[in-house]
């Protein structure tokens, strides 16, 4: 019988300006799904009578209410494997929040409607009262609890590995459309070729060489890969994480050093030294309350993002990526005197032949 397979709405790719060098090209598109070294990503589960969907009942002309929220159980299960990515050490940590408005990601459990995440921080550009992550049926079955490490996986923004154009997989195609269109996916062929037959850009992948093991690798009965030939009859991951799943997170996401970042100082830039996929931290300790700005100066891709500490943690308060275009990151933020923000910029590539830094004033 065929698995239930994750099902990632499909998304157009990201705009980038044409006539783009082939190296920066490729630090773009392996890059901007990741989030910035050092983020808290609070999650929320959504609530019992106050959240759901409106769905038409087929052949009724009727609609019935769906809601979102999931038993205890089911978010146990969700909090467990949060923990397990955690526990590997990873600079990124997760903390559960009541308050919707407050998290980046925002989980339901809409049976019928499939498992699915947004991939990495494609999450903030859903709306605070919509779902970001979904689990469509029991994760406490019997081999499912991979299915709350997988949709992790997206959140953390990998992609599903099948599709991993170094795996050098050969369909049979018709095959492939035919068992996903019966139960219990019931996929029409856009999404069958969208979530697996479809090859992902090189620069996407998760790793240097294809993990059949992988966390983000489905399950496949046989008859349905022609190549390698040892897969025929059937790919069947161990549905936990891979000694390259590890790998892949810890060097997006590198255990956060003790010492506390330098200060930023207004008026004064700060050199930033970065190579490829590497990043800078700072503090900002307003001197009086204002309105500032924070920008990034000379010829080079980056991620800019601002942080506004908390009760004792990073809360996320502004944001931008000048990714392929001629222009720097610059952002507008209110801070208050007495309160702490933490700046993290991230590089994709450097493209000129100057040097890079930011700047607060």
């Amino acid at each position: 019988m065929t698995a239930r397979y994750c099902s990632l709405a499909q998304a157009s790719a990201p705009a980038h300006a044409p006539g783009l060098a082939a190296e920066r090209l490729g630090a773009l598109v392996s890059g901007q799904r990741m989030w910035v070294n050092g983020t808290v990503l609070h999650y929320y589960f959504f609530d019992a009578g106050t959240d759901g969907s409106v769905i038409a009942v087929p052949g009724t002309g009727q609609n019935r209410w769906v809601p979102w929220a999931g038993a205890e159980e089911q978010r146990d299960v969700v909090r467990e494997c949060f923990a397990e990515w955690q526990d590997l050490g990873i600079g990124l940590s997760f903390v559960e929040v009541e308050d919707r408005s407050e998290a980046e990601l925002r989980i339901g459990f809409q049976s019928g409607d499939g498992s699915w995440s947004t991939v990495g921080k494609d999450a903030l550009r859903v709306g605070s009262h919509d779902r970001t992550m979904n689990f469509g049926w029991d994760l406490t079955a019997p081999g499912e609890r991979g299915t709350a490490l997988h949709e992790i996986g997206h959140a953390l923004g990998m992609l599903h590995e099948h599709q991993s154009p170094l795996a050098g997989i050969h369909w049979d195609d018709e095959a492939v459309y035919a068992e996903l269109a019966g139960p219990p996916n019931h996929w029409n062929r856009d999404r069958t070729f969208f979530n697996i037959l479809r090859k992902l850009a090189p620069d996407e992948v998760n790793g240097s060489v294809w993990d059949p093991q992988s966390i983000m690798e489905y399950p496949f009965p046989s008859g349905l890969i022609l190549e390698p030939e040892q897969y025929r009859a059937g790919l069947h991951p161990p549905g936990a994480l891979s000694a390259a799943d590890k790998e892949f997170v810890l060097r997006w996401y590198p255990p956060a050093g003790s010492p506390r970042p330098p200060a930023l100082m207004p008026f004064r830039s700060a050199p930033l030294r970065l190579g490829p996929g590497e990043q800078a931290d700072f503090t900002i300790e307003p001197p009086e309350t204002r309105e500032y700005t924070v920008g990034t100066f000379g010829d080079g891709d980056t991620v800019l993002v601002v942080f506004e500490e908390r009760d004792g943690e990073p809360r996320y308060l502004a944001g931008q990526d000048d990714g392929g275009t001629p222009d720097n990151a610059t952002i507008r933020a209110r801070f208050v005197k007495g309160r702490r923000y933490f700046v993290r910029v991230r590089l994709y590539s450097s493209w000129g032949s100057g040097e890079t830094a930011v700047m607060c004033w």
